[in-house]
């Protein structure tokens, strides 16, 4: 009974998706990259709503919900939370949202986050934003913000750079085979960044204005 139940919201859920037809941009990059000031850039400058995987997990964590603390649970365990729980989170967002532009932010995480996605959601991203940045340049920024802690840190950061690696860049080369990756060089400075991000969101925003 359950099953048909869940069945039935599903399919609500992925009508209305596909009825909104909301405009959603990947963000992937490794720990350090810039992605996250470069999404408040985006958010500033062309009127897109950022969507965090990670915040809207710990943000369900923190209402206490049933939901919750299953993923706390499974947070804590060291198990991977499944896609359909991290994307159900995105669509209500999506939903509950006036806006139908999208920066979605460390989703999807491997290959099997990003299948899910596209058939629970019916949505293809317009294209795949990935700041590009070398494992020596995210490693100095990150000890930077962790002054004072550098030899906790650095096996942590390393691990956390291999997990992306192993797991984000099949996703990277799933979408760059369907030309939809705009890759960054990260390296530079954020101005600098800045400046060739807006370039690929001008045309989108002219074409939308057409």
């Amino acid at each position: 009974m359950g099953t048909v139940v869940e069945a039935a919201s599903k399919e609500a859920t992925g009508s209305a998706l596909s009825q909104k037809k909301p405009k959603v941009v990947f963000v992937l990059g490794g720990p350090g990259s810039g992605k996250g000031t470069q999404c408040a850039n985006i958010v500033e400058h062309f009127g897109y709503t950022h969507l965090s995987a990670g915040d809207l997990l710990r943000a369900e964590i923190k209402s206490g919900s049933e939901n919750g603390t299953m993923i706390q649970t499974m947070i804590k365990e060291g198990k991977i939370v499944p896609s359909e729980v991290t994307i159900k989170l995105l669509e209500k967002a999506i939903l509950e949202n006036e806006n139908d532009k999208f920066l979605i932010d460390g989703f999807p995480r491997n290959e099997e986050n990003r299948a899910a996605f596209e058939s629970v959601t019916g949505i293809t991203p317009e294209f795949v934003l990935f700041f590009d940045c070398p494992e020596e340049e995210m490693e100095k920024r990150l000890l930077s913000r962790n002054q004072g802690r550098e030899d906790d840190n650095i096996d942590t950061i390393r691990k956390r750079f291999k997990v992306f690696l192993d797991s984000s860049l099949p996703v990277i080369e799933y979408y760059n085979s369907k030309g939809k990756v705009r890759k960054i060089d990260a390296a530079k400075p954020v101005g600098e960044v800045f400046e060739t991000v807006k370039a690929l969101f001008t045309p989108v925003a002219d074409k939308a204005a057409v």
